[in-house]
């Protein structure tokens, strides 16, 4: 199985420098942040029966990682009763544009042609992708 980790930088509300900005969430983190993302306010039993059909872990191992997810900033809770509620702090469309910044200056060196350029011949796009995304291309063009 291969091992990925995914690096967001975030705008902490915390006094955070910036070299502490970076956060980097690994597959079973960022599986947790997609849980998040599709249940919000959820409770801790709810995230682990949730992502025990993703990845069994165990209950703990859930609870330290949201805690840490806390601790970093993209996750928030709040208490109801004697429970608390667990909530994504940042959006999916936050990491992914994070991840894909990250990706296209580290991998390609901040050559969006270079990434676009294999994902097109390496990633096996269907002619409906490329007509996809002929037509998005055409759109911005127009803009």
């Amino acid at each position: 199985m291969r091992s990925f980790k995914y690096i967001y930088t975030f705008n902490s509300k915390q006094n955070m420098d910036e070299e502490n900005s970076k956060a980097t969430l690994s597959e079973p983190q960022f599986a947790l942040m997609r849980i998040l993302w599709k249940n919000p306010d959820s409770n801790v039993a709810q995230i682990v029966e949730l992502m025990r059909a993703v990845r069994p872990l165990a209950h703990t191992t859930i609870a330290t990682m949201l805690m840490r997810l806390e601790k970093r900033g993209l996750v928030q809770t709040r208490k109801d009763g004697r429970q608390l509620i667990y909530t994504a702090a940042v959006t999916e469309d936050e990491v992914q544009k994070s991840m894909l910044a990250e990706l296209l200056s580290s991998a390609f060196l901040g050559n969006a042609k270079a990434l676009l350029n294999h994902l097109v011949h390496e990633e096996g796009l269907t002619e409906a992708d490329l007509q996809d995304l002929r037509k998005q291309i055409k759109q911005k063009k127009t803009q």
